[in-house]
Protein backbone atom coordinates (compact mmCIF):
# COMPACT_ATOMS: atom_id res chain seq x y z
CA UNK A 1 0.00 0.00 0.00
CA UNK A 2 1.50 3.57 -0.71
CA UNK A 3 2.27 5.67 2.04
CA UNK A 4 0.14 8.45 2.43
CA UNK A 5 0.45 11.87 1.75
CA UNK A 6 2.17 14.40 3.91
CA UNK A 7 0.62 18.03 4.10
CA UNK A 8 2.50 20.54 5.60
CA UNK A 9 -0.84 21.41 7.99
CA UNK A 10 -4.44 19.97 8.95
CA UNK A 11 -6.70 21.67 9.97
CA UNK A 12 -8.00 21.02 13.49
CA UNK A 13 -11.55 19.91 13.41
CA UNK A 14 -13.69 18.00 16.43
CA UNK A 15 -15.59 14.85 15.42
CA UNK A 16 -18.89 15.18 12.74
CA UNK A 17 -21.07 14.25 15.52
CA UNK A 18 -19.74 17.24 17.85
CA UNK A 19 -20.49 19.94 15.10
CA UNK A 20 -23.52 18.58 13.59
CA UNK A 21 -24.59 18.25 17.13
CA UNK A 22 -23.62 21.63 18.12
CA UNK A 23 -25.02 23.68 14.89
CA UNK A 24 -28.69 21.94 15.06
CA UNK A 25 -30.32 25.13 17.16
CA UNK A 26 -29.23 26.71 14.04
CA UNK A 27 -32.41 25.36 11.86
CA UNK A 28 -34.42 26.51 14.57
CA UNK A 29 -33.68 29.91 14.98
CA UNK A 30 -32.59 30.77 11.68
CA UNK A 31 -30.04 32.99 12.94
CA UNK A 32 -27.14 32.67 11.17
CA UNK A 33 -25.33 35.47 11.07
CA UNK A 34 -25.80 39.86 12.51
CA UNK A 35 -23.83 38.54 15.95
CA UNK A 36 -25.83 35.90 17.29
CA UNK A 37 -25.96 34.01 20.11
CA UNK A 38 -22.63 31.67 19.12
CA UNK A 39 -20.93 35.25 17.64
CA UNK A 40 -21.11 36.61 21.17
CA UNK A 41 -20.66 33.75 23.14
CA UNK A 42 -17.14 32.71 20.99
CA UNK A 43 -15.92 36.53 21.51
CA UNK A 44 -16.55 35.96 25.25
CA UNK A 45 -14.33 32.93 25.41
CA UNK A 46 -11.81 33.92 23.44
CA UNK A 47 -11.22 37.52 25.30
CA UNK A 48 -10.87 34.95 28.64
CA UNK A 49 -8.88 32.38 26.79
CA UNK A 50 -6.36 34.72 24.81
CA UNK A 51 -6.31 37.20 28.15
CA UNK A 52 -6.64 40.45 26.32
CA UNK A 53 -8.73 43.31 27.52
CA UNK A 54 -11.09 43.61 24.60
CA UNK A 55 -11.95 41.65 21.74
CA UNK A 56 -13.90 42.06 18.34
CA UNK A 57 -14.79 39.22 15.96
CA UNK A 58 -14.36 39.23 12.22
CA UNK A 59 -14.89 37.42 9.17
CA UNK A 60 -11.21 36.49 9.01
CA UNK A 61 -7.75 38.15 9.97
CA UNK A 62 -7.15 40.29 6.84
CA UNK A 63 -10.32 42.49 7.65
CA UNK A 64 -9.62 42.70 11.31
CA UNK A 65 -6.12 43.98 10.56
CA UNK A 66 -7.77 46.03 7.77
CA UNK A 67 -10.01 47.64 9.58
CA UNK A 68 -8.58 47.95 12.97
CA UNK A 69 -5.71 49.98 10.64
CA UNK A 70 -8.69 52.24 9.28
CA UNK A 71 -10.32 52.90 13.32
CA UNK A 72 -7.00 54.34 14.23
CA UNK A 73 -7.68 57.35 11.64
CA UNK A 74 -4.31 57.82 10.41
CA UNK A 75 -3.73 60.96 7.60
CA UNK A 76 -3.58 59.10 4.31
CA UNK A 77 -0.12 59.06 3.01
CA UNK A 78 0.92 58.83 6.60
CA UNK A 79 4.05 55.69 7.15
CA UNK A 80 3.84 52.60 8.66
CA UNK A 81 7.20 50.50 9.79
CA UNK A 82 6.70 46.90 9.02
CA UNK A 83 8.78 43.72 8.22
CA UNK A 84 8.52 42.08 4.94
CA UNK A 85 9.04 38.69 6.23
CA UNK A 86 5.49 37.86 6.72
CA UNK A 87 2.15 37.23 4.56
CA UNK A 88 1.36 39.39 2.13
CA UNK A 89 -1.83 40.14 4.10
CA UNK A 90 0.00 42.67 5.94
CA UNK A 91 1.31 45.10 3.78
CA UNK A 92 -1.99 44.96 1.43
CA UNK A 93 -3.76 45.92 4.80
CA UNK A 94 -1.89 49.14 4.98
CA UNK A 95 -1.93 49.90 1.19
CA UNK A 96 -5.37 49.60 1.25
CA UNK A 97 -5.52 52.29 4.10
CA UNK A 98 -3.53 54.55 1.94
CA UNK A 99 -0.76 54.45 3.92
CA UNK A 100 3.13 54.07 3.16
CA UNK A 101 4.59 50.45 3.97
CA UNK A 102 8.23 51.10 5.39
CA UNK A 103 10.50 47.87 5.63
CA UNK A 104 12.43 47.10 8.54
CA UNK A 105 14.72 44.26 8.48
CA UNK A 106 14.50 41.19 10.78
CA UNK A 107 16.68 39.22 12.81
CA UNK A 108 18.15 36.48 11.70
CA UNK A 109 17.99 34.35 15.18
CA UNK A 110 13.76 34.33 14.98
CA UNK A 111 12.66 36.49 12.30
CA UNK A 112 10.66 39.10 14.11
CA UNK A 113 11.33 42.53 13.67
CA UNK A 114 15.03 43.94 14.46
CA UNK A 115 13.97 46.91 16.90
CA UNK A 116 17.21 48.08 16.83
CA UNK A 117 16.78 49.36 13.12
CA UNK A 118 12.63 51.07 14.02
CA UNK A 119 14.24 54.16 15.01
CA UNK A 120 16.53 54.97 11.84
CA UNK A 121 13.63 54.76 10.03
CA UNK A 122 11.19 57.27 12.04
CA UNK A 123 10.41 60.54 10.18
CA UNK A 124 7.75 63.11 10.30
CA UNK A 125 5.50 60.60 8.45
CA UNK A 126 5.27 57.91 10.76
CA UNK A 127 2.21 57.15 12.49
CA UNK A 128 2.73 53.55 14.01
CA UNK A 129 5.38 50.37 13.96
CA UNK A 130 3.60 47.30 12.73
CA UNK A 131 5.12 43.92 13.57
CA UNK A 132 4.66 40.41 13.10
CA UNK A 133 4.85 37.54 15.34
CA UNK A 134 6.68 34.63 13.64
CA UNK A 135 6.18 31.24 13.59
CA UNK A 136 4.66 32.06 16.98
CA UNK A 137 8.11 33.65 17.85
CA UNK A 138 7.34 37.18 19.56
CA UNK A 139 9.35 40.61 18.96
CA UNK A 140 10.72 42.21 21.66
CA UNK A 141 7.62 43.97 22.42
CA UNK A 142 9.05 45.69 25.71
CA UNK A 143 11.91 47.49 23.18
CA UNK A 144 9.21 48.31 20.52
CA UNK A 145 6.65 49.92 22.71
CA UNK A 146 9.37 51.93 24.28
CA UNK A 147 10.17 53.21 20.80
CA UNK A 148 6.91 53.99 20.17
CA UNK A 149 6.35 55.85 23.55
CA UNK A 150 8.75 58.05 22.58
CA UNK A 151 7.91 59.07 19.60
CA UNK A 152 4.30 58.79 20.21
CA UNK A 153 3.63 56.14 17.94
CA UNK A 154 0.73 53.46 17.56
CA UNK A 155 1.59 49.90 17.77
CA UNK A 156 -0.34 47.54 16.02
CA UNK A 157 0.76 43.42 16.30
CA UNK A 158 0.19 41.03 13.36
CA UNK A 159 -0.76 38.10 15.49
CA UNK A 160 -2.00 35.82 13.14
CA UNK A 161 0.61 33.03 14.06
CA UNK A 162 0.49 34.25 17.75
CA UNK A 163 -3.04 31.89 18.92
CA UNK A 164 -2.60 31.07 22.28
CA UNK A 165 1.14 32.34 22.93
CA UNK A 166 1.87 34.07 26.42
CA UNK A 167 4.76 36.04 27.36
CA UNK A 168 5.71 36.78 31.43
CA UNK A 169 2.28 35.15 31.43
CA UNK A 170 0.16 37.79 30.07
CA UNK A 171 -1.54 36.95 26.70
CA UNK A 172 0.21 38.46 23.65
CA UNK A 173 -2.55 39.80 22.26
CA UNK A 174 -2.43 42.31 25.25
CA UNK A 175 0.72 44.04 24.46
CA UNK A 176 0.71 47.32 22.16
CA UNK A 177 -2.59 49.30 21.37
CA UNK A 178 -3.94 46.23 18.93
CA UNK A 179 -2.78 43.03 17.91
CA UNK A 180 -4.41 41.23 15.37
CA UNK A 181 -5.70 37.43 14.95
CA UNK A 182 -6.16 35.11 12.16
CA UNK A 183 -8.51 31.71 13.02
CA UNK A 184 -8.12 30.73 9.06
CA UNK A 185 -8.38 26.88 8.40
CA UNK A 186 -4.59 26.44 8.40
CA UNK A 187 -3.85 28.23 11.86
CA UNK A 188 -3.82 26.34 15.36
CA UNK A 189 -6.91 26.96 16.09
CA UNK A 190 -9.52 27.87 13.06
CA UNK A 191 -12.90 29.09 12.97
CA UNK A 192 -13.33 27.49 9.04
CA UNK A 193 -12.55 31.57 8.20
CA UNK A 194 -12.10 33.94 11.24
CA UNK A 195 -10.19 36.34 12.86
CA UNK A 196 -10.29 38.63 15.19
CA UNK A 197 -8.86 42.13 16.86
CA UNK A 198 -7.75 42.44 20.46
CA UNK A 199 -7.15 46.07 22.10
CA UNK A 200 -7.21 48.13 25.22
CA UNK A 201 -8.88 51.09 23.90
CA UNK A 202 -12.93 50.40 24.98
CA UNK A 203 -13.81 53.04 22.25
CA UNK A 204 -12.10 50.17 19.44
CA UNK A 205 -14.71 48.13 19.90
CA UNK A 206 -17.59 50.63 19.19
CA UNK A 207 -15.36 51.69 16.00
CA UNK A 208 -14.75 48.34 14.91
CA UNK A 209 -18.73 47.63 15.26
CA UNK A 210 -19.41 50.26 12.91
CA UNK A 211 -16.66 49.22 10.83
CA UNK A 212 -17.79 45.52 10.30
CA UNK A 213 -21.41 46.12 10.09
CA UNK A 214 -22.07 48.71 7.41
CA UNK A 215 -21.80 51.46 10.33
CA UNK A 216 -25.35 50.25 11.47
CA UNK A 217 -26.91 50.96 14.41
CA UNK A 218 -30.84 50.58 14.41
CA UNK A 219 -33.02 49.98 12.26
CA UNK A 220 -33.38 53.30 10.58
CA UNK A 221 -30.01 54.91 11.23
CA UNK A 222 -26.27 54.06 10.10
CA UNK A 223 -23.56 56.26 11.79
CA UNK A 224 -20.88 55.76 9.85
CA UNK A 225 -19.37 54.51 6.34
CA UNK A 226 -18.40 50.34 6.58
CA UNK A 227 -18.12 47.47 5.40
CA UNK A 228 -19.32 43.90 5.96
CA UNK A 229 -16.82 41.74 7.57
CA UNK A 230 -19.07 40.03 10.42
CA UNK A 231 -18.51 36.25 12.10
CA UNK A 232 -21.38 34.24 10.39
CA UNK A 233 -22.46 31.78 13.18
CA UNK A 234 -21.68 28.30 11.76
CA UNK A 235 -18.02 29.73 12.04
CA UNK A 236 -18.38 30.64 15.21
CA UNK A 237 -19.90 27.20 16.39
CA UNK A 238 -16.94 25.67 14.97
CA UNK A 239 -14.40 28.02 16.69
CA UNK A 240 -16.29 26.68 20.04
CA UNK A 241 -15.72 23.57 19.58
CA UNK A 242 -12.24 24.14 18.56
CA UNK A 243 -11.95 25.85 21.72
CA UNK A 244 -12.66 22.59 23.73
CA UNK A 245 -9.81 21.08 21.98
CA UNK A 246 -7.10 23.24 21.52
CA UNK A 247 -5.18 22.66 24.77
CA UNK A 248 -4.72 19.03 23.67
CA UNK A 249 -3.77 20.32 20.53
CA UNK A 250 -1.13 22.61 21.13
CA UNK A 251 -0.08 19.70 23.92
CA UNK A 252 0.67 17.40 20.71
CA UNK A 253 2.38 20.04 18.56
CA UNK A 254 4.67 20.52 21.62
CA UNK A 255 5.06 16.81 22.03
CA UNK A 256 6.25 16.87 17.82
CA UNK A 257 7.98 19.78 17.72
CA UNK A 258 10.16 18.26 20.34
CA UNK A 259 11.02 15.17 18.06
CA UNK A 260 11.75 17.29 14.84
CA UNK A 261 14.24 18.85 17.50
CA UNK A 262 15.76 16.29 18.61
CA UNK A 263 16.56 14.52 15.93
CA UNK A 264 17.60 17.46 13.93
CA UNK A 265 20.05 19.05 15.73
CA UNK A 266 23.10 17.87 15.32
CA UNK A 267 22.27 17.67 11.09
CA UNK A 268 24.97 20.15 9.53
CA UNK A 269 23.66 22.95 7.82
CA UNK A 270 20.08 22.41 9.59
CA UNK A 271 19.31 25.72 11.91
CA UNK A 272 16.35 25.96 14.23
CA UNK A 273 14.79 29.17 15.46
CA UNK A 274 15.88 30.65 18.95
CA UNK A 275 13.44 30.68 21.34
CA UNK A 276 12.78 33.40 23.42
CA UNK A 277 12.54 33.44 26.96
CA UNK A 278 9.31 33.70 29.38
CA UNK A 279 7.28 32.45 26.53
CA UNK A 280 4.45 29.85 26.32
CA UNK A 281 4.45 28.86 22.43
CA UNK A 282 1.44 27.54 20.57
CA UNK A 283 4.01 25.50 18.34
CA UNK A 284 1.98 26.84 15.69
CA UNK A 285 4.98 25.54 12.78
CA UNK A 286 7.89 24.09 12.61
CA UNK A 287 10.70 25.92 10.11
CA UNK A 288 14.43 24.90 9.76
CA UNK A 289 16.85 26.83 8.21
CA UNK A 290 18.42 25.24 4.97
CA UNK A 291 22.48 26.81 5.36
CA UNK A 292 25.46 26.81 3.09
CA UNK A 293 26.84 23.82 4.85
CA UNK A 294 23.61 21.41 3.99
CA UNK A 295 24.71 19.40 1.20
CA UNK A 296 21.20 20.71 -1.06
CA UNK A 297 19.95 24.43 -1.70
CA UNK A 298 16.25 25.09 0.16
CA UNK A 299 14.50 24.64 -3.26
CA UNK A 300 16.34 21.10 -4.20
CA UNK A 301 15.38 20.01 -0.25
CA UNK A 302 11.86 20.93 -0.88
CA UNK A 303 11.56 19.47 -4.56
CA UNK A 304 13.09 16.07 -3.08
CA UNK A 305 10.28 16.15 -0.10
CA UNK A 306 7.70 17.02 -2.82
CA UNK A 307 8.59 13.65 -5.12
CA UNK A 308 8.06 11.27 -1.66
CA UNK A 309 4.96 13.48 -1.55
CA UNK A 310 6.13 15.16 1.88
CA UNK A 311 4.63 18.93 1.23
CA UNK A 312 6.70 21.16 3.17
CA UNK A 313 6.08 25.03 2.52
CA UNK A 314 8.55 27.97 1.66
CA UNK A 315 7.12 30.83 3.96
CA UNK A 316 7.48 33.21 3.56
CA UNK A 317 8.73 33.38 0.00
CA UNK A 318 9.21 35.93 -2.06
CA UNK A 319 9.28 38.81 0.89
CA UNK A 320 6.53 40.87 0.74
CA UNK A 321 8.15 43.66 -0.65
CA UNK A 322 9.31 41.87 -3.67
CA UNK A 323 5.91 41.02 -4.55
CA UNK A 324 5.03 42.11 -8.40
CA UNK A 325 2.28 44.12 -7.32
CA UNK A 326 4.60 46.47 -6.00
CA UNK A 327 6.77 46.79 -8.79
CA UNK A 328 9.95 47.36 -7.55
CA UNK A 329 9.28 50.35 -4.80
CA UNK A 330 11.16 48.74 -2.39
CA UNK A 331 13.88 46.78 -4.10
CA UNK A 332 16.87 48.94 -2.43
CA UNK A 333 15.31 48.97 1.07
CA UNK A 334 18.46 47.45 3.49
CA UNK A 335 16.81 43.99 3.96
CA UNK A 336 19.13 41.37 4.10
CA UNK A 337 18.22 39.32 6.68
CA UNK A 338 14.82 38.80 5.69
CA UNK A 339 15.87 38.40 1.92
CA UNK A 340 18.49 35.39 3.43
CA UNK A 341 15.71 33.82 5.69
CA UNK A 342 13.20 34.01 2.34
CA UNK A 343 16.03 32.16 -0.12
CA UNK A 344 16.67 29.70 3.33
CA UNK A 345 13.48 28.73 5.15
CA UNK A 346 11.54 25.74 4.86
CA UNK A 347 8.34 24.72 6.69
CA UNK A 348 8.30 21.13 7.87
CA UNK A 349 4.67 19.57 7.95
CA UNK A 350 2.97 20.01 11.94
CA UNK A 351 -0.29 19.25 13.20
CA UNK A 352 -1.67 17.71 15.98
CA UNK A 353 -2.32 14.23 13.89
CA UNK A 354 1.21 14.00 12.87
CA UNK A 355 2.34 10.84 13.88
CA UNK A 356 5.86 9.43 14.73
CA UNK A 357 6.61 7.65 11.91
CA UNK A 358 5.48 10.35 9.35
CA UNK A 359 8.53 12.82 11.46
CA UNK A 360 10.80 10.02 11.07
CA UNK A 361 10.27 9.74 6.95
CA UNK A 362 10.71 13.85 6.86
CA UNK A 363 13.86 13.44 9.00
CA UNK A 364 15.41 10.37 7.24
CA UNK A 365 15.17 12.24 3.99
CA UNK A 366 16.60 15.47 5.01
CA UNK A 367 19.39 13.70 6.40
CA UNK A 368 20.28 11.44 4.11
CA UNK A 369 19.80 13.48 1.43
CA UNK A 370 22.91 14.07 -1.31
CA UNK A 371 23.16 15.87 -4.49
Amino acid sequence: MKDKKIFVTRSLMPSYEEYIDAIKPLWDSHWLTNMGRYHQELEEKLKRYLDVPQLSLMVNGHMALELTIQAMSFPEGAEVITTPFTFVSTTHAIVRNHLRPVFCDVKPEDGTIDESKIENLITECTVAILPVHVYGNICNVEKIQEIANKYNLKVIYDAAHAFGVTYKEKGIGSYGDASVFSFHATKVFNTIEGGAAAFSDHFMYDKLHDLKNFGIRGEELVTDVGANAKLNEFCAIMGLCNLKHITNAIFCRKMLCEEYEKQLKDVPGIRMFKKKANVDSNYGYFPILVEKEYPLERNMLYERLKEAEIYTRKYFYPLTSDQSCFGNQFGKADLKNARELAENVLVLPLYETLTMQEIEKSVEIIKKMRV
